[in-house]
């Protein structure tokens, strides 16, 4: 998501560099995102929207599998992040979307184990969601800052 104020949280608390390529609306690419050669860590956290758009959680673990085998870094320099599930909204009308987004969660971690990536799951860090049931509160992004920062130390 491009709304990413826990990018800023981070930055301030760790005097690192974040380059933050979320997008509105963004589904899994379908080729991997141009970043600096010099990466020291890719965070990954998509799938949500593929949900939405009507995607199995299957499909969309398959198309992130797809994406992150393409991803020419070293596998320690990946950290997958499970989103956390959604939650009933004015975007997820249906208990079958969170129970997907739940599913999409177990298959990211299969996944991440899989490919001897490092793994995360959002899902435990307790975020608050807004009105929608997808996007974080001005609280959700501080609770997904201090969780990211929780499993980078």
């Amino acid at each position: 998501d491009a709304d990413c104020r826990w990018v800023d949280i981070l930055a301030t608390e760790t005097g690192w560099t974040f380059y933050n390529m979320g997008q509105n609306g963004r589904e899994i690419p379908s080729a991997d995102p141009d970043f600096p050669a010099d990466t020291d860590l890719l965070i990954v956290m998509l799938g949500t929207n593929d949900l939405l758009q009507g995607c199995s959680p299957e499909q969309a673990a398959e198309r992130l599998g797809r994406f992150l085998a393409a991803v020419p870094l070293d596998r320690s320099k990946v950290l997958l992040i499970a989103p956390p599930p959604m939650a009933l909204g004015e975007w997820v009308p249906s208990p079958q979307l969170i129970d997907d987004s739940r599913t999409f969660a177990r298959l990211c971690q299969t996944l991440a184990e899989r490919m001897g990536i490092r793994f995360a799951d959002a899902g435990k860090w307790d975020i608050p969601l807004s009105y929608d049931g997808v996007h974080f509160t001005e609280q959700g992004h501080k609770a997904f800052a201090a969780g990211l920062l929780e499993e980078l130390k």
